[in-house]
């Protein structure tokens, strides 16, 4: 299954578990319900600022919009690298490995991350329904952090620990693609949305 395929079917299989439907799940995203339709029929890639939108608007994390959860009885703990999705920004250009077993029960999930020079992508929304531990390790090159006010500077070996509980913003201002690894881990709030 290629990788708009993946997504098309995880947007509209989490939508109808969910009960909602394209308006619905329009107005708790803040993503338009005709672009909605777009992605769950495969007629464009979303944006990962829209994606994120839709995942908290679904209650699950970005990565779970990778992930393969066919509802194998038993998924394996191995993630060969043939097997692992790989998806590229529309609007960026970066370039998204999820690494993690899909389907797997961990609270752990890992992603590679392969950044543009000059490029940048915000998460404008905050998750309102999940908490969201994140940290990011450089691997190569460096990128500018910025969660809410405040902006760190990553160097190759760098690693920043996160709560993303504000406006996210990934930044490579410098002439060399950034390679990093993602490492998150998600519990519910206290309260539940409307």
């Amino acid at each position: 299954m290629n990788i708009d395929a993946l997504i098309a079917n995880r947007v509209r299989d989490l939508r109808k578990v969910r009960g909602y439907t394209l308006d619905e799940l329009a107005e708790s995203s803040g993503v338009s319900r005709s672009m909605i339709s777009l992605i769950e029929r495969q007629e464009t890639s979303p944006t990962a600022a829209v994606l994120a939108k839709l995942a908290d608007a679904l209650n699950v994390t970005l990565a779970t919009l990778f992930s393969d959860e066919s509802g194998s009885a038993a998924a394996e703990p191995l993630a060969r690298l043939s097997q692992q999705h790989v998806w590229k920004d529309p609007a960026s250009g970066y370039v998204r490995r999820h690494v993690s077993p899909g389907g797997y029960a961990s609270p752990i999930e890992l992603v590679e991350v392969i950044f543009p020079p000059g490029k940048s992508v915000a998460f404008e929304n905050v998750m309102r329904s999940l908490v969201t531990h994140q940290q990011v390790w450089m691997l190569e090159g460096e990128m500018e952090v910025t969660l809410g006010d405040r902006t760190w500077q990553l160097q190759t070996g760098d690693c920043l620990a996160m709560v993303l509980d504000q406006p996210l913003v990934f930044r490579n201002s410098s002439r060399k693609q950034a390679r990093y690894a993602v490492a998150l881990t998600t519990r519910p709030t206290n309260s539940r949305k409307a």
